[in-house]
């Protein structure tokens, strides 16, 4: 198979960096790095770099990220941003809608293809309902930006399969490495990569909690993960504050990592 991409950058926040899909070390794998893996394994000569950082505002995603990947001059960005943005209160999925055109602008104008993902629905998620009008505004802002400049989009609002829970990691925030991969499976379809559904597997069969259960889980997510997060908007901190790309270089998916993350 003849490939058109030899190489690949990717920006964004949290959810590309690969959290919460654990890696060597302190690292994360995550769907980008799965799907650079599955690339180099038909393109020997691929080449991939990852800018996204946990906790980024959009805003800070284009200033930061985006220069940094039209100076590298690849084949393809993916480009997911937005999320952190929606979870602050007040926050206007319009104006943030204007900010992420402009950096796709930027991207196509440089040579760039460039996959865009739209929000995932927050429907299955308490506490995370109420922005779920606000996540399906900016969706539909982003699809009308990919039809504009020609990008190729990730449904992740239409992908049922993540409303299970093992798609997510305790955190509910950030994926689980089985999550990550439907994900990285999910992208490569839309890039022409594999067209076998793989992502949709069924999940096997769970066993049911009872709904005390399932409000005592509740209750123990909101106090171990939603206060610490609403405490660090409060206090302007971010997860990501101090910490640099982990993979600032485009390079060969072997020689920087010593395997395909598959």
């Amino acid at each position: 198979m003849l490939l058109r991409w030899n190489s690949l950058v990717s920006l964004g926040d949290s959810f590309t960096e690969g959290m919460d899909d654990p890696g060597p070390g302190d690292t994360y794998v995550g769907w980008a790095d799965r799907l650079a893996g599955m690339i180099a394994a038909k393109a020997p000569e691929f080449r991939y770099a990852n800018f996204a950082i946990r906790g980024k505002m959009l805003q800070e995603i284009v200033d930061e990220q985006v220069p940094l990947a039209i100076s590298l001059k690849p084949d393809l960005v993916t480009f997911c941003g937005g999320g952190n943005d929606i979870l602050v209160p007040n926050s206007d999925p319009d104006a943030l809608a204007e900010v992420y055109e402009v950096a796709v602008a930027d991207l196509r104008s440089a040579g760039c293809d460039v996959v865009i993902f739209t929000g995932f629905d927050t429907r299955a998620t308490p506490l995370l309902r109420s922005i779920r009008g606000k996540v399906a505004i900016y969706n539909s802002h982003l699809w009308s930006i990919a039809e504009r400049y020609h990008c190729r989009m990730v449904d992740l609002w239409s992908m049922h399969v993540l409303h299970d829970r093992r798609a997510w990691s305790e955190d509910r925030l950030h994926l689980s490495p089985e999550g990550h991969q439907r994900v990285a499976l999910k992208t490569a379809e839309v890039l022409g990569l594999t067209d076998d559904h793989s992502w949709n597997e069924p999940w096997p069969a769970l066993e049911q909690t009872d709904w005390v259960t399932q409000r005592k889980a509740d209750l123990k997510w909101a106090r171990e993960h939603v206060v610490p997060w609403i405490g660090r908007q409060l206090r302007g901190e971010s997860m990501g504050d101090g910490l640099a790309p982990k993979r600032p270089e485009l390079l060969p998916v072997a020689r920087a990592t010593g395997e395909n993350f598959q």
